[in-house]
């Protein structure tokens, strides 16, 4: 026998079947989701990937820098301490180095460069004011390091350490130099990534065994320089530039002068590639041009 209605049911299976699609029916939508907001900062439209700065480097708006005794900048102070003073021996390209690199890295247009990566690799600074200790203060601007008429310094972006832009641009000229010397050097066997970081890691050990710093210009240089021993690359491409003892290379010199006060002797490095034909530390900062606050 089917079991006995009681009283509930009649009355309470009714009203639920009644009511509950009704107020199923009727309810509110819920609302939309919150827009998030943009935490970007865009360095130039031009380059929409550029728009990276919601990480830490966005913090950096200033840093002051040195002339070390290899007559290259190195950063003293920033102005995002808790981030950026953590990062041990970080140095500054200064203009005429980013010149030289900047025609180092114009060949390997052809095989590939991305302005994306050489853009986002470096944060642009520029002359703000020297300071009475010596030292100089940069601020940063909004200048493309690739096509930028100022005279501009770069630190690079490497905040993450190995997965940060400038490590990302460091592994991109590294295979395409490789492209560029199997297309343009006679090798017997194609020329491997692998056999130019060991070049520069050795060329970096040698660096630090002399207790030495390396610094930012020498380590992109080692790329965009390299050419095995015995090697040459074809004179239609870079003229008759050697591997090996670099005789045939056509060197850069440094100019002497530079008033710095230190108790040792200055030794000549690679990273000293031009002439400046000035003397003394206040005539190399004076050779970048007007201080940006002046142009105000």
């Amino acid at each position: 026998m089917p079991p006995r209605p009681t009283l509930t049911s009649h009355l309470f299976v009714p009203l639920v079947k009644t009511f509950v699609p009704f107020v199923v029916k009727n309810r509110s939508p819920p609302p939309p989701p919150a827009a998030r907001p943009r935490r970007d900062l865009d360095i130039c439209p031009r380059f929409p990937t550029l728009r990276r700065m919601a990480n830490l480097s966005a913090n950096l708006l200033w840093c002051v820098v040195r002339i070390g005794k290899d007559l290259n900048w190195w950063v003293k102070k920033t102005s995002d301490p808790i981030n950026w003073d953590k990062i041990d021996k970080l140095s500054v390209i200064d203009p005429k180095q980013l010149a030289y690199l900047l025609d180092l890295l114009d060949p390997l247009r052809d095989y590939g460069l991305s302005n994306d990566i050489v853009e986002a690799a470096f944060i642009p600074l520029q002359i703000q004011e020297k300071n009475a200790d010596r030292t100089v203060r940069l601020i940063r601007v909004n200048e493309l390091v690739t096509e930028s008429d100022e005279q501009i310094f770069v630190l690079p972006d490497l905040l993450n350490e190995e997965k940060s832009p400038y490590a990302d641009f460091l592994d991109h000229i590294t295979r395409l130099r490789v492209q560029y010397l199997n297309e343009n050097v006679n090798f017997e066997q194609k020329l491997t990534v692998d056999e130019l970081e060991d070049h520069v890691r050795e060329n970096q050990s040698q660096i630090y065994i002399e207790g030495k710093d390396l610094h930012v210009f020498q380590e992109v240089a080692d790329i965009l320089e390299f050419i095995p021993d015995g090697y040459e690359i074809r004179a239609d491409d870079e003229g008759s530039v050697r591997g090996g003892d670099g005789s045939d290379e056509e060197d850069i010199d440094v100019g002497d002068g530079f008033d710095i006060e230190t108790d040792e002797a200055i030794a000549e490095d690679d990273t000293m590639r031009w002439d400046d034909g000035g003397g003394g530390e206040e005539e190399l900062v004076d050779d970048y041009g007007e201080k940006r606050s002046d142009r105000r």
